[in-house]
């Protein structure tokens, strides 16, 4: 039977295709990049840094969450924003494991002993853990993403890509302890590793494939910018500080 025809269904489209970044993308990206080799005494590049650097590269507001799902906010769309280090060859990288939360069966069902129970039932809680987040997160943004920078130790190269946040089927994965007594979690249809849950910390990591569509820059090390150089240029002198007391008044 064909699906009925309804009236006035409204087609809602993201700001733009999956993986098909804005023009200045790339431009506003490698700037912000070469300002941090050129200033940092010791070149990083993570968290709440990228999460804004991203926002500029789009023209999204960056508004940090408890969730760690929106951080990024632009119309009716949503990314949480991760920084891996890549592998010895940055170009072929595949996958990335991606830290994804803290997700405790202890706190949010009142398991004290996880190691005890079926690793079948404990992973069916983290990931039920994982859907609720993202799910409370769609019932605001029509389109929920991540995106990722993967950075070389160097910080020569670096891969950008996003995906879609998506809830997983506890029926579609089993689970088992591995060697460390972390819980591992597998695709039953392929035998793959797809999650590693630590009961100590409630770490939740998923591990996720690279798609073809991806981007690669690579970028030129700029000299450092020595201190005092850097002050020169913005008239630094006495005038900038003031010595409001020297001591607790009793």
């Amino acid at each position: 039977m064909k699906e009925p025809k309804l009236r006035n269904v409204n087609k809602a489209t993201a700001p733009f295709l999956l993986n098909n970044f804005p023009t200045k993308f790339v431009d506003t990206l490698v700037k912000n990049i070469v300002y941090l080799l050129a200033t940092k005494s010791s070149m990083s590049l993570e968290g709440n840094e990228w999460e804004q650097i991203f926002a500029e590269c789009i023209g999204a507001d960056w508004k940090p969450s408890n969730v760690g799902l929106d951080d990024v906010i632009l119309e009716n769309c949503c990314w949480g924003a991760k920084t891996v280090f890549s592998s010895s060859n940055i170009e072929k990288q595949s996958t990335v494991r991606l830290i994804s939360g803290r997700n405790s069966p202890t706190y949010s069902y009142g398991v004290d002993s996880v190691m005890s129970e079926d690793p079948n039932l404990i992973g069916k809680m983290v990931l039920d853990i994982w859907n609720e987040r993202v799910s409370s997160v769609r019932r605001v943004f029509k389109f929920v993403r991540t995106v990722v920078l993967v950075k070389s130790k160097d910080y020569k190269d670096f891969l950008v890509f996003e995906f879609d946040t998506v809830r997983y089927d506890p029926e579609l994965y089993y689970f088992d302890w591995n060697a460390r007594m972390n819980l591992e979690g597998y695709e039953k249809s392929t035998g793959r590793h797809k999650f590693t849950w630590q009961p100590s910390g409630s770490q939740f990591t998923i591990i996720e494939d690279i798609p073809d569509k991806r981007l690669h820059i690579s970028v030129r090390t700029p000299e450092k910018v020595d201190r005092d150089t850097l002050l020169k240029a913005v008239n630094f002198d006495s005038s900038w500080y003031q010595i409001v007391s020297d001591h607790i008044k009793k």
